[in-house]
Parts: C-alpha cells; sequence; structure tokens
C-alpha cells in the first residue's frame, strides 16, 4: 500500500483548467477554426473587427474580453 496521495481531478481551491494563455505550450500555433468562428460571431455582436491571423493565445484573450464586453459566457 502507498502513502502518497491518490491523483485526483476537480475539487473546491483551483481549477486547473483556466490556463493563462500566455503560458500555454501550443499558445504560438494559429488560431483553431472554432476559435474564429466564436470569435466572428462576438466581434459582429461587439461591432469590432478583429484580424483573423490570431494565435491560438491571441484568439483567447480576444475571447474573454468579447465575452465580458458583450454579456455571453456568463
Amino acid at each position: 500500500m502507498s502513502d502518497a496521495e491518490p491523483e485526483t481531478l476537480g475539487g473546491p481551491e483551483k481549477n486547473t483548467t483556466e490556463k493563462d494563455p500566455s503560458t500555454w505550450v501550443t499558445g504560438d500555433e494559429p488560431a483553431t477554426g472554432a476559435q474564429k468562428s466564436y470569435l466572428d460571431t462576438l466581434a459582429r455582436q461587439a461591432g469590432e473587427e478583429i484580424s483573423a491571423d490570431l494565435t491560438k493565445a491571441e484568439a483567447s484573450e480576444h475571447i474573454e474580453r468579447l465575452q465580458e464586453k458583450t454579456g455571453r459566457g456568463q
């Protein structure tokens, strides 16, 4: 029998699924099709134009900002 703590997921203390996009290993890769599609929807709703030449990390940051601006995703 091991004395090590069992591995767990979730829990009340911290959310490990939300990470700073600037620390993503794949953050410099081009934005995904899903990110671009959602950004298109959010940008139209917010009355903004955003360059489609984005990295995954940049797209994520714009999504968070526009969700806050438009009230979506809450």
